[in-house]
This record gives C-alpha cells, structure tokens and sequence, in this order.
C-alpha cells in the first residue's frame, strides 16, 4: 500500500463517517502569530476549538502539511540518525467540534486501523493520561483491548499542548508493535525510547484552554482532535522498520544514489531526502531564505542539506537537480507543486551558489592561515563564521584532515561576546529605561503637522535626566505629537520641537510600545521637564506621504501585471525615493515596467480619492483588504483604499487624493533576496527631475549625432554597423601566440578566453588558429556586443577528458548567466545571458573543480 493509498483510504473513511474534507493549510499559519509554522493538523482549527470561529460543518478530515523545525518542537538536529524524526512530515487527522467526544473518535480509530488498515489487533497496545479512566474504560470495555495493552501514563506525554498557552488535554496514544528483533520496550518503561513500540496515531481530547498563567479553563464545546504521521502509518503498511524505506523517500534516495557525482553515505542521503521535501514546500508556501524569521529556519535545513552533501564529496551545487523529483513524487499532497517546480529549483540552486561561494572564501582565509599557524584559535573559526557563515562541523573537518585542532571553547566564548553585543547594540535606540515606565502618547498626525505638547520626559545618554543643554542630544517624550514614528516601512518624521528661543532639531522618530520617542539635538536654548512645547514636522512628510501612496498603487499595479502571486515582502519609504520588495523570481522586463508605470500613472491621473476607515480585521479580509500573512494585526484595523484599486491595512500616512502624487518613475529594479525582487521609484518633483535629466541626455545625444531626436536610435544602429564593418576591414587581428601565453593553465590545459567583434567568421578562424599552435587548448570567444554569440572549442587530444557541452552546461549554471548552444565535441556555436568577466571566473573556476 503506497503512500496515497495510505492518505486516500483514510479520507474516504471520514468523509464516509459525515466528516468535511479541509484542504491543507499553508506552512505559514495564517492567524496564529504564536507559531513559527503550522506544525499540527488542528492549528487552522484552534479559533473553532475555542469558540472563536463558527464553521459550517462540526466534523472534519484534512491531509496537513506540517515543519517542525523551529521554536518548541523543533526535530532539525535529529534528523537522518533515527527511524522517524523529519522535518516536513504530513499528519493525517480527524476532528469534531461538539459533535461527538472520547467514545465515538476511540471506536472510529479502532475500525480503521484493524479494519481498513488490516493491522493485527494483537500487535496494537494503547496509552491513556493516568487521569483519565474514561478513555481507560472505553478501550478496556467498549472496544474489548485486554487490560494488559492498555498503559495508563502519569506523565505530561499524555496530556498534549500545542504551545505554553491555548487547547489542550488528555490523549490516548495507538503503538504497533514492529517486532521482537527491534529494540525498546512498552510505553512508560525504561526501554521505551527504542522503536520496536512505534506510536502511529494520538487521539487528543480537547477539553481544557491553558492561560498565560497556567491556569487550565474548561472549554464551552469539547473537541477531538487526532493526528497519524502518514510517513510513520505507510512504514507500518509497507512492512518497512524505518520511515525512509517508505515509496515516497525511496524514490528520492535512489535517485540520490543514480544521479549524484558523489556516494553520500546512508546518514547523509536520509538528510537530504527529508530536507528537499522540506524546502520544497517552505518554497511553494512563499518562505525564502534570508537571515531572519522563517526564512533563517528555511535557509538552515537548506545549509545542513548541503554540510551533509559537501562532507560526501559535493564541489557543486545539486540539490537544485533533485527539485523536480520532489516535485512529482509529492504532487499528490499538494497540487501546485509541478507547477511551480521551475522557480523552486531557481531559488535552490541560488542558496547553493552562495553557499559553496561561502565556502570557497572561507576555505581562501583558511589557508592563509594554515600556511603560518598550526591550530585553528577560538577567534579565526567566529570570523569563518560570522563574517562567511562558515558552519563549524565543516571547519572541523577539514582541521582532522590537516591534522590541526580547532578551538571550539574559544570559538563559543567569541559567540557568547558577540550575542551580548547583538542585545547591546541597539540600547540607545531602545531606551531601556522605558520598562520603568508606560506613556500613552496621543498621535494627532493623521489631521496635524503641528501641535502645542507638554514635554513628560527627557533623555540623554539612555538616563532620564529633568534638562537638556544646548548641544545635548537626547529624546523628548511629549503627551501628544503630530510626528509619525518609524512603521509600516514609512521613515519617522522630521522637524522641530520649539519653545521661544529654545529649538531641538527632531531626527528620528520611533515607537516602543504606546510611548512615541523624538529623537535629536538641541540646538539652542535649554529644556525642561513640564515646559509647554510646539511641535512642528517638517515638510518632508508631504514627500513622503506621495511615496507611501505610490507604494500602494505600484503594489496593485505589480499583482495585476505579474500576477498574484505577487506579494509584498518589505518596503522602505522616505522622502528620497520608495523602495519596495516582492515576490517574484525573474527580472522585470522593459515591457513589464513600462505596464506597471503606465497603470500607476494612469491612477493617479483618475484623481481617486483615499478613504480611510477603522473596521474588524475579519471584515475587512471579507471586502478584499490586502493583509500581510507575517505582521501581527490588532482586533480592529486601519484600511486605506485608493477606490477598487488597492485596499490594504496601513497605518501610514497618505495622500488624500492620488492626483497629489504628481507622477510616478521607475528608477531601479534588482534582487534583494532569493526569489524576491526589488524596486525603486520616485514620485512628484523627485520624478519630474528625473524625467527632465533623460530629456537633458536625449538632446545631447540629438547635438552629437546631428540627427533629429525621433531618429537618434536608427543613427545609433546606422553607427554601429559601420563600426562592425571597419572592424572586418581591419580583419580583428589577434596576436594568437600571445593569447596563448597570456592564458590561464589548469591541469597542464591553456584556458583561452577572448572578447571580439561579432563576427561569428573572425571569431570560428580565431578558434582554429590557437588550435593550431596549441595541442592542450580549451578556447571560448564571445561577441563584445549585446547579442552574447560565442564560439567555444577544444583540442582533439583532450576532448575526452574535457567534455565540452558538460563543461559548458555548468557554466551556464552559474547565477547571472544562461547559455544555449549546439555543436560537436570538437566546437559549439551559441549564446550567452551574462556579463563577460562573470563567464571568465564561472569557466575557469568548473574547470578548476573537474
């Protein structure tokens, strides 16, 4: 019985027995900010469970994508060393709310295990929270179990929580016994940590809500809740003792052991198989890698995938290779997956390249070191780390090999400097000093830009002090302002707080908790405690605020041009320029900007008005509002609307109508992350100038041609071609000898690489040429014009042990370049995607690792 089957039968089973069938939820919990990740089949249930939420069914199955590798239940560092642990895993589960409770969810467990599952009663033993004599007496009496395979557990093991706070309850566990030739013992002995006793389902009774004081709080309906780790039941049914000898991973493992140019040993190949299905998903669910948040978790799982690989023997990225055989192999739990499976290995090969150029650079530092020392100290492995994230085990390996040590007491204590240092850096900014106390600080910027205030604190040097001097820098803590702190990727406000004479230029300004914090320098005057107060923002808002606006329409202009998958992943907006990250592999195209700017514009010439409204935070998901699924909403929650265009929740400030944006121009699109892209646009004044310095350039380039400006591009062409044929005439000579002898050597092999005109005759007779003086000779010639035509060759004598179309495939491998090209094995004619410094370094350095 395959792994679908497995999951099929189980579904059918409860959607026969009146259950809905929920589709699975994200990796990304979409209301419950508690969890990292969805890590359990009932957290897109927890608001029903506690009464929060009322559903049109009381009954339910679903197929729940789950990660635990983050936060309380985190099983990363076990993974590949035993039987059952993953990552990613997918947690079949049935659910009632009110409908039936302990009798009803025991006896449906029961049937479908021994009666769809055909397993032996007599290798099936169950637990029970000692407390709990119902569920004791249900299995003893109603599904006859003889008392001697029913094991009451005083522990905490059998009462389940899904975090510190929120449902819980007793539950009874069903183990299968896998066998005498298996070690362990029953549940709740001293062997019990073995796997011969495999757990495979846990029915968990919902009836309590644990408070942040731990106080447990009987809830208003009680509620099942089941979980059966589909890898852990098909092992079972597929008479297999370990999870990874199941169909599913054995697909991906043999095709490891094929494919790979290295032999991973079995610990190794477990790592990786569980880790690509693991990143494969996070991917999917849009988490990218990056330093930060899920995103850390994900980069993580990425990196020990790839340690355990560069152990083994990897040189060169390979996961990537593996992304679309994931991708089928587990299509069945998640639909979209093929799809997708292009911009997943993208983003995979991405990480891997950056990785194995982490550990090139480290590996450079290392040996420098080496060549003068014969220990690797405390201090150089924390610089490995920090500065190229370089892992440890790594290091270590590579000192056995050496026959050095690595001082890994020194290294911790650098670790333990530079997180103090992390928790310090930061202590201005911060202002400890405000846990003394709470100030509620009224905001009246929405409708203000200036106000009259009472200054209730000062700040200097992170003491609170009764007066700021002439000269101090400080922060003012003011009962009311109209200065916007820091939020929302909007910059705080600028200006002045003013009294008379008395002036402090305002700089930064931010929030910690209710207090808003005006940070600057007094300029002239002095300040005290109590004084009466004007606050003034500075102008720069107004640019800002256009910034802001445009954000918002570019936002919606991206997911109507791209598509909506399309979503934002950070923002910056100030009174320069707005900057905006989103998710979105490939570059923008010239098209593609041109769509978006003219939609953009196209709403600000509409004039349409922006209407702010303060509404519940489920009603406005009802209406269309655009929420972020990582940022933490109150109950009740600001909306900003530009007419049907864009609804989003902000609590920004804006325009008050998008003719005040002027215009909108794209000035910069790049990559800010794996699978996220980046751009930069500016709006009013800022954009007409830069409209007017391309209007300056055009007619400059009109004067220098002497051509009209309608026809500077057909003079530029016109131009070009005539250089292209003088270069002809002149025959793009080559000094072929010197080329030769100024050519990098690898392996005893001359590596000769040359930028010329693109003509594809000269470039094909140069290739002869240095054929003909050289006989261990690769040679690559590429146009130095926009077309990236090339010509690459090899010596016959060495076209066996240097595979050209491998050679090449790898190079175009390399990020930032893409290479199509045909030919023998001798030569190949194509084009290239890239910079051409960036196809010397990827050439030499594939050759260096062959």
């Amino acid at each position: 019985m395959n792994v679908n089957q497995v999951r099929q039968i189980f579904i059918d089973y409860f959607v026969q027995k009146g259950h809905q069938l929920v589709p699975s939820s994200t990796l990304v919990p979409a209301t419950d900010k508690s969890l990292l990740f969805t890590n359990a089949g009932m957290v897109q249930f927890k608001d029903v469970i506690l009464g929060n939420e009322n559903r049109d069914y009381k009954m339910a199955v679903s197929a729940q994508r789950c990660l635990r590798a983050g936060g309380k239940h985190n099983d990363l560092e076990n993974v590949g060393f035993t039987a059952r642990h993953h990552t990613l895993f997918e947690m079949l589960g049935n659910f009632s709310f009110g409908e039936y409770f302990k009798e009803e969810a025991i006896v449906m467990a029961w049937e479908l295990v021994t009666e769809r599952y055909l397993l032996s009663k007599d290798r099936l033993y169950v637990t029970v929270y000692a407390e709990d004599q119902e569920a004791y007496d249900i299995w003893l009496n109603v599904v006859g179990l003889p008392s001697d395979r029913i094991i009451r557990i005083s522990t905490q093991d059998n009462f389940w929580s899904m975090g510190d706070t929120g449902p819980c309850g007793p539950c009874s566990e069903i183990f299968y016994d896998l066998g005498e030739d298996v070690a362990g013992g029953l549940p709740g002995t001293q062997e019990a940590d073995g796997d011969r006793f495999m757990e495979i389902w846990n029915l968990v009774f919902m009836q309590y809500n644990r408070q942040e004081n731990g106080q447990l709080v009987e809830l208003a309906q009680k509620a099942v809740d089941t979980g059966m780790g589909i890898e852990r039941i098909s092992a079972v049914l597929q008479g297999v003792k370990s999870n990874f000898d199941i169909d599913i991973f054995q697909k991906i493992i043999s095709s490891l052991k094929t494919q790979c140019p290295f032999q991973m040993k079995p610990v190794a190949l477990k790592v990786v198989a569980d880790h690509l299905r693991a990143m494969v998903f996070l991917i999917a669910d849009q988490v990218y890698p990056s330093n930060e948040g899920r995103g850390y978790v994900l980069r993580r799982i990425m990196r020990r995938a790839m340690r355990f690989g560069y152990q083994d023997g990897a040189r060169l990225p390979f996961l990537f290779q593996f992304v679309d055989l994931v991708c089928q192999v587990m299509a069945s739990a998640m639909d979209e997956l093929p799809s997708m499976s292009k911009n997943i290995t993208q983003i995979v090969e991405r990480e891997e390249r950056l990785f194995f150029k982490t550990l090139d650079q480290g590996c450079q530092m290392l040996e420098a070191h080496l060549q003068e020392h014969d220990n690797i100290d405390g201090q150089l492995a924390f610089k490995l780390y920090d500065t190229f994230g370089f892992p440890l085990d790594i290091l270590r390996d590579i000192a056995k090999e050496r026959g050095v040590s690595v001082d890994a007491v020194g290294f911790n204590a650098c670790m333990d400097v530079a997180r103090e240092k992390s928790k310090q850096s930061s202590a201005f900014q911060d202002v400890k000093t405000l846990k003394m106390y709470n100030y509620n600080t009224q905001f009246l910027g929405y409708s203000k830009r200036e106000a009259s205030a009472t200054i209730l604190d000062l700040i200097k040097e992170e003491v609170l002090v009764d007066a700021l001097q002439e000269g101090d820098r400080g922060v003012v803590i003011l009962d009311q302002t109209p200065f916007y702190p820091e939020g929302g990727g909007q910059i705080g406000d600028f200006g002045y707080i003013e009294q008379g004479d008395v002036r402090f230029v305002v700089d930064v300004t931010k929030k910690i908790g209710k207090t808003i914090l005006h940070y600057g320098t007094l300029i002239a005057g002095a300040m005290r405690k109590n004084d009466k107060v004007h606050a003034l923002v500075s102008e720069k808002r107004d640019q800002t605020q256009r910034h802001h606006s445009a954000t918002h329409l570019l936002h919606a202009a991206l997911r109507e041009v791209l598509g909506e998958h399309v979503i934002q992943r950070g923002s910056l907006v100030d009174d320069h320029k707005l900057r905006f990250d989103f998710a979105h592999f490939d570059p923008l195209t010239p098209e593609q900007i041109e769509a978006i700017e003219f939609l953009v514009n196209q709403k600000i010439v509409e004039n349409i008005p922006a209407l702010v409204s303060e509404m519940a935070l489920e009603d406005a998901k009802k209406i269309g509002v655009m929420a972020l699924f990582d940022e933490k909403y109150e109950s009740q929650v600001r909306v900003l609307c530009f007419g049907d265009f864009s609804k989003e929740l902000c609590g920004g400030t804006h325009v008050s109508r998008t003719g005040d944006i002027g215009v909108f121009v794209i000035t910069a699109q790049s990559s800010a992350a794996s699978g996220v892209r980046r751009v930069e646009a500016v709006t009013g004044q800022l954009a007409l100038h830069h409209l007017l310095s391309y209007r300056r350039k055009i007619k400059q380039l009109s004067q220098i041609m002497r051509v009209d400006e309608s026809f500077i591009v057909q003079k530029s062409k016109s131009l070009l071609e005539q250089i292209k044929a003088q270069s002809r005439q002149v025959g793009g000579h080559f000094d072929t000898r010197q080329l030769i002898e100024k050519a990098q050597e690898i392996s005893g092999i001359k590596v000769v690489y040359a930028d010329m005109d693109p003509d594809v005759r000269l470039m094909r007779k140069l290739c002869d040429e240095v054929r003909e003086v050289a006989q261990n000779v690769i040679v690559f010639v590429r146009s130095n014009d926009q077309s990236g035509a090339f010509i690459a060759c090899v010596s016959s004598a060495i076209k066996t042990q240097f595979n050209l179309k491998s050679i090449l495939d790898l190079v175009g491998k390399t990020e930032g370049l893409s290479l199509r090209f045909g030919g023998n094995d001798l030569l190949v004619q194509g084009k290239i995607d890239g910079e051409s410094e960036l196809t010397h370094r990827a050439l030499i350095q594939v050759l260096e690792n062959m």
